[in-house]
């Protein structure tokens, strides 16, 4: 019914508006004024105005960073996701500090230059210093973005430590499946021709490597403090291993085997009890309960970042991120490869 409300609100408004620039016309015409003709009164009234659209729009920006701030990502939970954080705000810190300079300087020259009685405009084609200046500052700035950038990605892509747990990351329309290399730390060979059955991931019942891997759904669990290598792979179409909370991604491509890793610096447990993540959790929790729908509890994520199909927001899978001797009891309650099977 509100939305209702709103949309009679905003046709009344838009009806309203229309009926007041006619009205604004047949004045003009009873006082023989040509109202497509603009004069120096309209120039001076367009100056006054873009001055306040300037004041009015930067102001809007600045309520909604005020608004927003709490609906962002908390701090960050693996060690190198404090560096990508920093980058991040880096980065928008300069475009920020861009964004409102030209948008100051644009109103501000709008306003100067507008057309007054006996001015001319001034022919002015090219500018060799000009050319330079807004060629060499840019792309310095984007080369020094671009550096550390490159710095950051090969922190989650250079080879991994060789004591790293190692895990595969299994992406199909539209659930993703984790395996654990097991005791040896070394993944069985899998083939898609083998994909049957109870053998959703096509592993080689006969490599000696695969019978102690783990395949788990629904959740997979990590120790804090420890590197953890993904091997991700693909059966179909192309998907993306996006686990926000540990500032990680890595395209999924069927066909060939794309890597990553990263060593989780903070437990599920203690993400549950910072007083970012419990705020955010009650503003979900109060808007569920206006719906009916369950409470939502705090758990890092697994999505697919790429749109893959008509049920790609579907495609989740929790990550437990637990300490030592948490993560060795839950892996020693799951069952080899070759015991499921």
């Amino acid at each position: 019914m509100i939305k209702l409300l709103v949309y009679v609100a905003i046709v009344l408004l838009v009806i309203t508006v229309a009926q007041l620039v006619r009205v604004f016309e047949l004045a003009a015409e009873l006082k023989e004024s040509k109202s497509n003709e603009t004069n120096y009164k309209d120039y001076r009234n367009q100056g006054f105005l873009m001055f306040a659209f300037l004041f009015a729009f930067l102001g809007f920006c600045l309520w909604q960073t005020i608004k927003y701030k709490d609906r962002l990502l908390p701090i960050s939970a693996s060690q190198h996701g404090a560096d990508i954080d920093w980058l991040m705000w880096f980065n928008m810190s300069l475009i920020g500090v861009v964004f409102v300079i030209l948008n100051i300087l644009l109103f501000y020259f709008t306003f100067k230059y507008r057309s007054t009685p006996n001015t001319e405009a001034t022919y002015f084609p090219h500018n060799n210093k000009l050319e330079l200046i807004w060629t060499i500052v840019p792309a310095t700035a984007l080369a020094v973005i671009i550096v550390l950038g490159l710095r950051m990605w090969s922190t989650i892509t250079d080879p991994a430590q060789p004591d790293a747990i190692v895990i595969e990351l299994y992406a199909k329309q539209f659930d993703w499946t984790a395996r654990y290399a097991g005791k040896d730390n070394v993944l069985g060979h899998s083939n898609y021709k083998n994909i049957g059955g109870a053998n959703a991931l096509g592993m080689d019942t006969l490599d000696a490597a695969g019978m102690d891997d783990l395949v788990v759904r629904n959740e997979f669990h990590v120790p804090v403090g420890k590197q953890v290598e993904f091997k991700i792979h693909s059966r179909d179409v192309i998907h993306s291993a996006f686990m926000p909370h540990f500032r990680i991604q890595m395209n999924a491509v069927p066909g060939m085997t794309t890597s990553m890793h990263m060593t989780p610096s903070i437990t599920t447990d203690e993400m549950r009890k910072r007083p970012e993540v419990i705020k955010q959790v009650k503003m979900i929790n109060d808007i569920r309960s206006q719906k009916g729908e369950d409470p939502y509890e705090f758990n890092f994520i697994l999505l697919c970042n790429k749109i893959c199909g008509a049920s790609h927001s579907n495609m989740q899978m929790n990550v437990v991120v637990d300490t030592p001797d948490q993560y060795e009891a839950w892996l020693a309650k799951q069952k080899p490869f070759l015991a499921k099977n």
